[in-house]
């Protein structure tokens, strides 16, 4: 990657990013598999970093600026990470200890308080424990935290690598 400047990788960050939410759209409108609400946390995660890596391309910072720059993304690349690995716990849970299925993320959001619709998110529900989509015997939330995983690394290369 040192083939890079500081400002591409950051580029090649987002557009990884952008990628991933393609095939997200992709796997919801076109395969029919309807996101579960820690689904959709997870791609508030990916967007943040892309976001935040798109915003670093652009601004190109250099020196101490990188290395913040590259926290926040390792930030938010951590979060939805950790969104992903409760997923993954959830999904491998024996049958009894799943959690019931909930209303609907929309129905929450308009009639609880947001504490409580992030409460009953994170706690989980039986449509966040199934499994509709592999791909090498894993689940889609392992690889978005497999992804996730990358993408700090990238960024925290990038922040603390020697500036090209």
């Amino acid at each position: 990657m040192s083939f890079l400047t500081r400002r591409q990788l950051y580029g090649v960050i987002a557009a990884m990013c952008a990628a991933a939410m393609g095939y997200a759209l992709y796997a919801q409108y076109v395969l029919e598999l309807e996101p579960c609400p820690l689904c959709i946390f997870q791609r508030i995660g990916v967007i943040a970093v892309g976001s935040l890596a798109l915003l670093a391309a652009i601004f190109n910072p250099q020196r101490l600026a990188a290395k913040v720059w590259s926290l926040l993304i390792a930030l938010a690349a951590i979060a939805g990470g950790s969104v992903s690995a409760w997923q993954v716990y959830l999904q491998h849970l024996p049958p009894e200890q799943v959690p019931a299925c909930g209303p609907g993320l929309d129905y929450m959001l308009e009639t609880l308080p947001m504490t409580q619709v992030l409460e009953k998110v994170f706690k989980g529900s039986g449509e966040c424990a199934r499994i509709d989509w592999t791909f090498l015997g894993q689940s889609m939330p392992f690889w978005v935290g497999a992804f996730l995983l990358l993408t700090l690394l990238l960024a925290l290369y990038n922040g603390w690598r020697q500036a090209r």
